[in-house]
């Protein structure tokens, strides 16, 4: 096992990473920018390092900063957590190269894997049901335009490079393709600085299901079950439930094996995650895998009891896997809320600000990650999310009543979040009978946050 390993990220996920390793006696290097100077995962790792000035392009995303931090702090890995570095193959080959374990997949996964057209190609070949669409990237509009005549609409664009909704465009008809075509293949260039796109049939209304896997150097190849990530806003997930109302057990296991033929056909080795939209008919299909531990892993934690995190330590130092598929077992109902500091009335908005007070629930079955505490400043330089409440209970509703009490105890002053918003989604009854999709938000947000205000006028009188 690693003495030090280097964390080169911030916030929740850095000191998820850092109590992991204390668990195993392993030394942590944080890394932070200077407007990070007084945050929670610098206090906690064994040596703090400085890289930079507050924008992300300047620390934590600066490869020379991070990986001269490693070296000469005498680390033997770097762990990227999610975001920034964490799905850059050419960060995970700087890192080879100065003899430092990326606890991840290879340089060449993450690049196939990142290249959305390229991965759909890998699927095809290994027998993953992939949406139907282009064979490979459309050098222009006009070979869009062929491949949609094909499939027929409506058809999604999207960046072969892109990830985050950024590069994409939903196309209801030929007259609106090309300009749909030049605008995300614009903004793929401005993000991604790669201009490639393909096409594929838009599933309308689709459910979110994402597969846990987790792979070894020794050829061993495990899923851990799915998490259910339908309830979105801009393309953001926002709440997470294991294991999916909607899946029967038929779907379950085809999908699960999916998963695995999928992290088989890129010689996977790590944590992944497997992504597939399910149409209303009930068809799956294969959209991207994501080469880094997720946001919302701790959903998978919570009802297998398998410590993600550890078991990417184990495989990163040359372990095999501590258990088999068949000890997986899913015991209980998950359910996950992102707490951000934004604004739901004004469009999501980020809203940073200092936290003046703050009081996270508790209690049996409840699990709370968070960087926040009072007094510390949120820097509007990084991601909104504050906060993540992670809840089991024997039964989905039992699940659901649980995180309704939560969100009651939780007290966050200084600035605003989505927590009421997730706490009327909670007493919704499509969300409660579990008939939702990913345009769950989009069609009752004007609703919910008419609810909110009427509650609020009421509490003012």
């Amino acid at each position: 096992m690693f003495h030090r390993i280097l964390i080169a990220n911030r916030g929740e996920i850095a000191l998820r990473v850092i109590r992991a390793c204390r668990e195993l006696d392993i030394e942590t290097v944080a890394v932070y920018s200077t407007a990070d100077k007084d945050a929670l995962h610098v206090q906690m790792a064994t040596k703090a390092v400085c890289i930079g000035p507050p924008k992300a392009a300047d620390s934590y995303l600066n490869q020379t900063a991070v990986l001269t931090a490693a070296v000469e702090s005498g680390c033997e890995a770097i762990h990227p957590g999610y975001g920034f570095l964490s799905e850059n193959a050419e960060f995970a080959e700087l890192c080879q190269r100065c003899g430092l374990k990326f606890i991840g997949p290879s340089a060449d996964v993450i690049r196939s894997m990142g290249n959305k057209a390229a991965a759909r190609e890998m699927m095809i070949k290994a027998g993953v049901p992939v949406v139907p669409g282009s064979d490979g990237c459309v050098a222009d509009s006009d070979a869009a335009l062929k491949v949609a005549e094909e499939i027929g609409y409506p058809v999604m664009l999207k960046a072969s490079a892109g990830g985050g909704g950024r590069g994409m465009r939903r196309v209801f008809s030929a007259e609106e393709l090309p300009a749909a075509f030049a605008s995300a293949q614009a903004e793929a260039v401005a993000c991604f600085g790669d201009g490639s796109m393909y096409v594929e049939k838009l599933i309308l209304r689709p459910r979110h299901i994402e597969f846990q896997i987790m792979a070894d150097s020794k050829g061993h190849v495990v899923h851990l079950g799915e998490r259910d990530c339908s309830i979105q806003r801009k393309n953001q997930k926002l709440i997470e439930e294991s294991p999916s109302c909607a899946l029967s057990d038929e779907q379950r296991k085809a999908m699960g094996e999916a998963a695995v033929a999928a992290a088989r056909a890129c010689g996977y080795e790590g944590a992944g995650t497997v992504e597939f939209v399910v149409d209303k008919e009930g068809h799956f299909y294969f959209i991207e895998m994501n080469t880094r531990i997720q946001v919302e892993h701790p959903v998978t934690e919570m009802v297998t009891g398998i410590d993600l995190v550890r078991e990417q330590l184990r495989v990163a130092a040359g372990l095999p896997l501590s258990f088999t598929q068949e000890d997986v077992v899913i015991r209980g109902h998950a359910l996950e809320v992102r707490i951000n500091a934004e604004d739901p009335a004004q469009g999501f908005r980020p809203c940073p600000g200092k936290t003046e007070f703050i009081h996270f629930p508790g209690g049996n079955g409840v699990r709370v990650e968070s960087a926040l505490y009072n007094g510390f400043t949120l820097t509007p330089y990084y991601d909104s999310m504050v906060a993540k409440i992670i809840v089991h209970a024997p039964t989905r509703l039992g699940v659901v009543r649980r995180m309704r009490r939560c969100l009651e105890e939780l007290v966050v002053e200084g600035y605003p979040t989505g927590s009421d918003l997730a706490y009327l989604i909670l007493y919704r009854g499509e969300f409660l009978l579990g008939n939702y999709d990913t345009s769950f938000i989009e069609d009752h947000l004007e609703e919910l946050l008419q609810i909110d205000r009427s509650a609020t006028e009421e509490a003012e009188k």
